[in-house]
């Protein structure tokens, strides 16, 4: 790609400016130029003075329409993903300097304009697995797998097609299709990935971020089967959404500064192991939902820690 930006930018280029440009060997250039031609990209060699390798005709690259605003968009997009490996941080660079020169500058500051850090406060940034740069090259290879899966229920081992990946807030999952359908695997869980013999096609019409939505839909609605109804001040609110994320939700106001918020969790202690930790602060109310089951754990638990530290 960068090779290609080149060429549409200047016209021609020598094997060996695209090595400088790019800093490979000029013969790693020059087998990328005749692979290029080889594929049916129409980029031809000129031999003799003013000669150099060209792109032909009105031929065009598929980032050819750039404009300013968007290429620093792409660059503020690659940037936080440009130290995640030497070849990556390598790929960026080549394709800033592939860019148009009134554009070069702007991408390099959009490179370094934005740090992601993956650990919340008083957290610790999870280790991207091992495993999953090996999935990648299956996925795009659409190469089926071994796994070997440390589940819940014990071991086990099976053949899959990887689909696609996620990261979601740190933690790593494959979506696959497997012998009885489609199955989602924490990547954390994977002992091994072995590539086997043979590739499939992925289902017509898949949609990774669509599945993976649905995906997440389903296993927000099991963690959010019991709910509850507390009061609170309302300054309090965000604190509690933060704990219990999409399952927090203000319903109303009850003046003084207090507010109604409905919170939810896969049962009732789930519930009840976190509004124990507001001690007076929270009010559940025993007539709606699921209150008078929390309130039952929440009794529980405070006569446990009563009888533990009571004295």
């Amino acid at each position: 790609m960068a090779a290609l930006l080149l060429m549409q930018v200047r016209g021609r280029v020598t094997a060996a400016e695209l090595a400088a440009e790019l800093e490979v060997s000029v013969a790693t250039a020059r087998r990328d130029l005749e692979a290029l031609s080889s594929a049916g990209v129409p980029v031809y060699p000129q031999p003799g003075r003013g000669g150099g390798w060209r792109l032909v005709g009105r031929a065009r690259t598929d980032l050819s329409g750039l404009t300013s605003s968007e290429a620093r968009a792409l660059f503020l997009l690659l940037g936080p993903v440009a130290g995640m490996s030497v070849q990556v941080r390598g790929a960026v660079r080549k394709l800033v300097r592939a860019l148009p020169e009134p554009f070069r500058e702007d991408a390099w500051v959009a490179v370094d304009a934005v740090v992601v850090d993956g650990a919340a406060w008083g957290g610790v940034v999870r280790g991207r697995p091992g495993v999953v740069g090996r999935l990648e090259e299956a996925v795009v290879g659409r190469r089926r797998v071994r796994l070997v899966y440390a589940g819940r229920g014990g071991g086990s081992e099976r053949v899959v097609e990887p689909w696609g990946l996620v990261d979601k807030g740190g933690v790593w999952y494959l979506v696959a299709g497997t012998a009885v359908g489609r199955r989602v695997f924490r990547v954390d869980r994977v002992v091994s990935a072995e590539v086997v013999e043979g590739v499939f096609e992925r289902p017509g019409g898949f949609d990774l971020a669509s599945v993976w939505g649905e995906v997440v839909e389903g296993v927000e609605v099991r963690r959010s089967v019991c709910s509850a109804v507390v009061e609170v001040e309302e300054r309090f609110a965000g604190v509690l959404a933060d704990q219990f994320g999409r399952h927090c939700v203000v319903v109303g106001s009850v003046g003084g500064g207090r507010v109604r918020v409905r919170v939810g969790a896969s049962t009732p202690l789930m519930v009840a192991q976190v509004l124990a930790g507001w001690g007076g602060l929270v009010e559940v109310d025993a007539g709606l939902s699921d209150g008078v089951a929390v309130r039952v754990e929440l009794g529980r638990l405070g006569r446990e820690l009563v009888a533990r530290y009571g004295s």
